[in-house]
């Protein structure tokens, strides 16, 4: 608890020194975001909805059988993936949650800090839940429709139970890591959306990006997930924190739709740009 509460004082404390060197938009408060409720809350429902889906598929994967579980050695393995077969820390996993659970409040921190983002907080908190609406979408489902066993499957020193749990199966992709990225990337794209030309927008980023590292180190150390699924996971919540404020700047927006998608051998979200 008091790992938590130090974390947490210390993001405060940073998002309080980045908001002091930042001066006010007075011109109106204008947004640089121009959201269309009718389309935004589709997608929002849309995302939340696939999401509810996936996690209704991951609920209802099976275990490994003995003799799949058997066949779960290292050589198997992708080689730039074995590194961490076998890895298992429950004190990792643990820390994980310390800045994993801390990201989600950083956006609405910024906003209720930063005079520019706290004018339109609206704005900001549509286009947050937007983009976690998108990453819980394409993870979930994503995790409920691969069966890929964790790092700690591997390892033969854990009992059979827990090696071949349904939860052991999850490990594409890296759902912790790919819900911070976007979390902390979405807040410092509106950061310097909302206060261009800041000398602190560097070291927001900086911290944008290091924190979903910590999560996915952390994951990586703990046996939950490979390389290349932490990887991953940091790529799919960047894109999603950065490229859903920037397709909501000017007109952007109208070119652009999103749509579930299910058919007989594929669920998700697709996304169409017209041109």
């Amino acid at each position: 608890m008091k790992r938590v509460i130090a974390f947490c004082f210390a993001v405060t404390t940073f998002f309080q020194s980045a908001s002091s060197q930042v001066s006010t938009n007075d011109k109106d408060n204008i947004s640089p975001y121009k959201i269309n409720f009718v389309k935004d809350g589709a997608i929002i429902a849309g995302g939340v909805g696939l999401t509810a889906l996936g996690v209704s598929l991951i609920q209802n994967k099976r275990d490994l059988t003995p003799v799949e579980l058997a066949t779960k050695t290292r050589d198997k393995i992708p080689f730039f993936d074995r590194s961490s077969a076998g890895f298992y820390s429950e004190k990792a996993d643990n820390d994980s949650y310390i800045p994993f659970q801390a990201s989600f409040a950083m956006p609405v921190l910024m906003a209720l800090i930063n005079k520019n983002e706290r004018y339109k907080i609206g704005q900001v908190l549509v286009l947050y839940t937007e983009t976690m609406a998108i990453t819980g979408a394409l993870f979930t489902m994503s995790t409920g429709n691969v069966y890929r066993s964790r790092p700690y499957v591997y390892n033969v020193l854990l009992s059979t139970q827990m090696r071949s749990d349904k939860n052991a199966q999850r490990a594409f992709f890296a759902g912790h890591t790919a819900a911070t990225a976007a979390a902390t990337f979405f807040m410092a794209k509106a950061f310097q959306d909302f206060n261009p030309g800041s000398k602190a927008t560097p070291y927001v980023w900086a911290f944008a990006a290091s924190v979903p590292a910590l999560v996915g180190y952390l994951r990586y150390k703990a046996g939950m997930h490979f390389l290349s699924d932490n990887i991953l996971g940091y790529a799919i919540g960047a894109g999603a924190g950065i490229l859903v404020p920037q397709l909501h700047k000017g007109k952007t927006l109208r070119n652009v739709s999103f749509v579930p998608h299910m058919g007989s051998n594929s669920k998700g979200l697709s996304m169409t740009y017209r041109f």
